[in-house]
């Protein structure tokens, strides 16, 4: 468990570093709004991601702590000014547990501000869900859904735009509860560093 959480804070560290680093570099650049922003906006991202999963069910208590490829995420919005937009973020992770395949995500509404012109932040608060993997789903061992609470903060930084299409080098932390049976439940915690492909 100590382990575990030497590693967590190490992850948050570094990921504040990189946050400190694009604030740094936002704010060398000029306060002129070269991207007019307007209309609906589409993202996805795919990355690298760290995942912690910690478990109350008693004698199946686990705490799992890896690395691994980002499972694709989404996000859906519309702007309402060229600075600020109000998004619905899909985060996930794919984890094993008692040799099944399990999904751990979420549907958060969420606020994105444009500090800068190419710097931005967003944060939220929404359903978080876990259940089976869709490609792993076994009756009666593996076909438990539960459902809970999640919170989300990232932040990303426009590395290359065109007409309506950005790529951006972004971040974020997920952080969620889902409910089992009685007053069990199950926590997650992602960090990601990922390349969003963004069209608005």
């Amino acid at each position: 468990m100590k382990i575990v959480k030497k590693q967590i804070v190490l992850k948050i560290t570094c990921i504040t570093l990189m946050f400190i680093s694009s604030i740094t570099l936002a704010q060398t650049n000029s306060n002129k709004n070269l991207n007019q922003r307007k209309g609906f906006l589409f993202e996805f991202v795919v990355g690298a991601k760290s995942v912690s999963i910690e478990d109350s069910k008693g004698v199946q208590t686990f705490d799992e702590s890896h690395d691994a490829l980002s499972f694709p995420e989404f996000k859906f919005g519309y702007m309402i000014n060229n600075r600020l937009a109000i998004t619905a973020v899909f985060p996930g992770m794919i984890y094993e547990y008692q040799n099944n395949d399990r999904h751990f995500g979420g549907l958060i509404p969420s606020v994105q501000y444009w500090v800068k012109d190419k710097w931005w932040i967003n944060g939220g608060i929404g359903l978080a869900m876990d259940g089976p993997a869709l490609y792993d789903i076994k009756k009666n061992t593996n076909d438990d859904w539960n459902f809970g609470c999640a919170v989300m903060a990232s932040t990303g930084y426009e590395i290359y735009a065109k007409n309506s299409f950005v790529l951006n080098l972004q971040s974020k932390v997920v952080l969620g509860r889902a409910f089992l049976d009685g007053n069990d439940y199950r926590d997650a915690a992602s960090f990601s560093i990922g390349l969003g492909f963004s069209w608005l």
